[in-house]
């Protein structure tokens, strides 16, 4: 089991889904956490639950898309709680929509969050993390940033920048004990699939969930906590040779393309 005892990890998005379960499961193995989530009472019962596990963790409402608001929290974390030793970029937003049908708006609103909010945190943590002797960035990417996906011409665009930036930041730091690593996962079942489908297929949202998880070929789509364990092994030490990589959690999703 990865051990991450004494480390302090911080991940956004982590008030619900993948993120909330990322926040979790570092708990149980030992990570103290700072859950930052732009809804703070989401973020606040995240805390609530691992604490009521017996972990240690703190909330901060933060819109990862603002530059200063994530400064401010970063420097109140490193304050009271040190220097983060793990980062996780979980944080964003999905849109649907071609080239066409996306607006200067919703291209903005992707690239604020999506984007620009893994490199304020990026940038936020880097020099703490240098200054404490190095530490981990996990970022969340997906199969977008592979591969052609219909629909989805803005969030692809941020998730390939996820994964431009994941490479470059490994680069730049990969003799500073800075590890930079993102994992591509395919669809996961979550919150955000059940609202989907209740707003765009009313009725059916039983047959268009069981098409969904076949385009798997393992026949499922992914759950929180399948991305939870793949990110405890990737931030532990168990992991220390692994840099520069983006790693596919996707049932075989990309098998077939």
């Amino acid at each position: 089991m990865p051990n991450l005892s004494d480390k302090l990890a911080v991940i956004t998005g982590a008030g619900s889904g993948i993120g909330a379960a990322i926040a979790a499961k570092f708990a149980t193995l030992g990570a103290r956490v700072a859950v930052l989530d732009c809804d703070g009472k989401a973020g606040a019962s995240t805390v609530a639950s691992i604490e009521r596990a017996g972990g240690e963790a703190w909330s901060y409402a933060v819109d990862v898309s603002d530059h200063f608001a994530v400064t401010d929290a970063f420097e109140t974390i490193v304050k009271h709680h040190g220097s983060p030793g793990i980062l996780v970029n979980n944080a964003g937003i999905a849109h649907i929509g071609t080239l066409e049908t996306t607006t200067p708006d919703d291209f903005e609103h992707l690239f604020g969050v999506n984007a620009r909010g893994v490199y304020n945190c990026m940038r936020a943590a880097i020099r703490p993390m240098l200054d404490n002797g190095g530490g981990v960035i996990l970022n969340m990417a997906s199969v977008a940033a592979r591969i052609g996906i219909p629909d989805r011409f803005a969030y692809s665009m941020t998730k390939g920048a996820v994964f431009s930036m994941t490479l470059s930041v490994a680069r730049d730091y990969v003799d500073q004990d800075i590890r930079c690593n993102c994992l591509c996962p395919a669809r996961v079942h979550t919150p955000f699939v059940d609202n989907y489908l209740q707003e765009n297929y009313p009725g059916k949202e039983e047959e268009v969930f069981e098409k969904l998880s076949a385009a798997q070929p393992i026949g499922r789509m992914g759950t929180p906590e399948d991305i939870a364990e793949l990110a405890a092994f990737i931030c532990s030490d168990a992991a220390s040779f692994i840099t520069g990589s983006a790693v596919d959690i996707d049932g075989g999703f990309t098998l077939l393309r």
